[in-house]
């Protein structure tokens, strides 16, 4: 195996256009858990770790960036990230166990595009901006726009991800994350959801809810958003919302559950996180 170490983001955009098929890996830690088949075939990859512009947690005006290969272990600690994005750091804190947390990498989790990743409704519910690095320079993508099918994303040849920015939220704001696992930690999530709202006036005034594990992408429950916005938050809110979920989702059974219990758990699981507005 032929593996490249750059230095520089000009240099990683530079390789990746002179050979398309170079690998981009960070933390690996999805990448090495493939089987020997899928590893054989990968016979050039191109290490991005040591890139210092692709890693660290800045602000930037309205909101924070955090670079591609900033590892969840340094999300979890980032006082910034604690502060205005708590769904994120629980996300980071559930990505596995701790030796995972210190080689996964944010842009990792994301390029993977398993519908199981722990971060990528975090990022759909924040709604994040997706800035991508290719020959042509940089480019935007909103994330809602960035899964595009089950293991597929916006990012065009000789591209990747550079960093993931995301806005703050309006003041009184609030957010929550919750994962439904086999055991309570290194699982693979059964369903997971995130929600970023904000009560005004003693009613729903804004609402985002995503979830993975329940469709081929990280999924907006748009119909359950839409079903309680402006009602006061409590549990018929609540059960409105999650029953809404339920029926807008079309999860599929494997190894790790059914249809019917990811259909279950997240209508508990969305009724849960509403309720908690109140």
């Amino acid at each position: 195996m032929i593996a490249l170490q750059p230095r520089s983001l000009d240099e990683v955009l530079q390789s990746l256009e002179d050979d398309p098929a170079l690998v981009p890996t960070a933390g690996c830690t999805d990448l090495m858990v493939r089987g020997p088949e899928a590893l054989h075939e990968m016979d050039r990859v191109i290490d991005l770790l040591g890139v210092p512009e692709l890693r660290g947690i800045q602000e930037v005006a309205g909101g924070l960036e955090i670079g591609a290969t900033t590892s969840f272990s340094e999300i979890r600690r980032s006082a910034a990230v604690r502060a205005a994005f708590p769904a994120l750091v629980a996300a980071a804190s559930l990505v596995g166990g701790w030796q995972i947390q210190n080689r996964a990498t944010l842009g990792g989790n994301m390029a993977n595009a398993s519908p199981a990743g722990d971060s990528l409704p975090v990022l759909l519910a924040l709604d994040a901006v997706v800035v991508a690095a290719g020959a042509r320079g940089l480019r935007e993508i909103p994330y809602a726009g960035f899964h595009t099918g089950y293991r597929k994303t916006a990012l065009r040849p000789g591209e990747i991800v550079a960093r993931v920015r995301l806005p703050y939220l309006p003041e009184g704001s609030v957010q929550a994350f919750r994962k439904v696992g086999t055991r309570e930690a290194q699982a693979i999530s059964k369903v997971v959801v995130a929600l970023a709202g904000r009560v005004a006036e003693g009613r729903i005034a804004e609402l985002r809810l995503a979830a993975g594990s329940v469709a081929a992408t990280p999924v907006r429950l748009r119909a359950a958003e839409e079903a309680v916005r402006g009602l006061s938050p409590g549990p018929a809110a609540a059960d409105l919302a999650g029953r809404a979920a339920a029926r807008e989702v079309t999860p599929i059974d494997d190894v790790r559950s059914t249809a019917d219990y990811r259909r279950f758990a997240l209508e508990r699981v969305v009724r849960r996180l509403v309720l908690g507005m109140a």
